[in-house]
């Protein structure tokens, strides 16, 4: 589809503190970048935030405004806070004057940052969209919601959270690459996946790792080298410490990057928190996979998120107090037996681009 828009239009992507709320942003970029190559686009962030270091990595035009955070309980920290939000409305409420009403659309995917650029956009009553990723909402899509002319969900049962008059639910904006064969030089280091004999079995807590799911691997590790090549991402602080541990089928890597989702494919056994992204990957791919939800998430997201790929495609649930190795092992053997599903056929990503490209 053709973009109609001109190359005086602007696409306004805020969404930050975490990696969750900007890839989604940044898969819609490339999306839209591609069908709509003369527009311009902007991304608003915190000064030091991931989406800093993301946005800018990818070549988008950024600015960065103060922002603080809302909690749902009483602290001291609260009043600085709104202060700094204040503060993060009156910068963004200026800095959004740049970009003419008519031609602009400003798309929200959550994070504290979104709530000043909302409502700065929506006193200038310019066009947004937001964007929530898992089952359960955050406070700041909530927040934005009130001010946004359309939400948009990944998971049907989050449409009862929002106002019925705007709200929609398309799916999560999925990389290109989910639907893509694997590609046959795709070398991770010092291995090539299809040269790989033995079944794959991937552990990732996340980019930043997880303490909790290295030690699990590391005590089951004895009992299943024997049977599969196993690839564990353990996150940069681990890197050192696990990377002297490896054999010939065990192989340790602080981050993987953009041939995580060759590796995905390939992987017949997969471990991971559950955070919404890697849960809608996984589900697209029709993998079921072993979710041990983080404890700690907001309102229990993450295992509610784990929760649907269980209902959907049988995707096992481990919560952290029943964590063992002997209910890990349970599970690694009860995943081989379900197989590949399908899930999704076509790619959310197209539906979501072009609705706003013609909103």
């Amino acid at each position: 589809m053709e973009c109609s828009l001109s190359k005086n239009s602007n696409f306004i992507f805020c969404g930050g503190g975490s990696g969750g709320h900007v890839l989604p942003a940044l898969t819609l970029f490339h999306y839209l970048k591609k069908e709509c190559p003369d527009a311009r686009f902007i991304s608003i962030g915190s000064k030091s935030g991931i989406e800093k270091e993301i946005f800018t990595k990818n070549s988008l035009e950024y600015y960065s405004i103060s922002t603080g955070k809302l909690r749902r309980y009483f602290s001291w920290q609260n009043f600085l806070d709104i202060l700094r939000i204040i503060k993060g409305t009156v910068q963004s409420f200026f800095l959004l004057l740049k970009w003419k009403r008519a031609h602009s659309v400003v798309i929200a995917t959550g994070g504290f940052v979104t709530v000043p650029v909302v409502f700065a956009a929506w006193l200038q009553r310019k066009k947004i969209i937001v964007h929530e990723q898992t089952t359960r909402v955050g406070l700041a899509n909530k927040i934005c919601s009130y001010f946004a002319d359309m939400v948009l969900v990944t998971f049907e049962d989050s449409l009862k959270y929002f106002p019925q008059n705007k709200v929609k639910h398309l799916g999560y904006p999925l990389r290109e690459e989910i639907f893509t064969p694997i590609a046959e030089e795709t070398k991770i280091k010092d291995f090539t996946l299809k040269d790989i004999e033995r079944p794959v079995l991937f552990l990732t807590g996340g980019g930043n790792g997880s303490k909790l799911l290295n030690d699990i691997l590391d005590q089951i590790r004895p009992q299943i080298e024997n049977e599969f090549f196993i690839v564990h991402q353990c996150g940069k602080a681990y890197e050192s410490e696990y990377q002297s541990r490896e054999t010939p089928f065990y192989k340790v890597y602080g981050f993987i990057g953009k041939e995580m989702i060759d590796l995905m494919k390939t992987a017949e056994v997969i471990i991971s928190r559950s955070g919404a992204g890697t849960v809608v990957e996984l589900m697209s791919l029709g993998k079921a996979s072993i979710f041990i939800p983080l404890k700690i998430a907001q309102k229990n997201e993450q295992y509610h998120n784990a929760i649907s790929a269980h209902q959907i495609l049988g995707s096992k649930v481990i919560e952290e107090d029943e964590l063992s190795a002997e209910s890990l092992l349970e599970a690694i053997e009860e995943v081989r037996k379900i197989g590949k599903k399908s899930w999704v056929k076509n790619n959310p990503t197209h539906v979501i681009g072009n609705l706003i490209k013609d909103f």
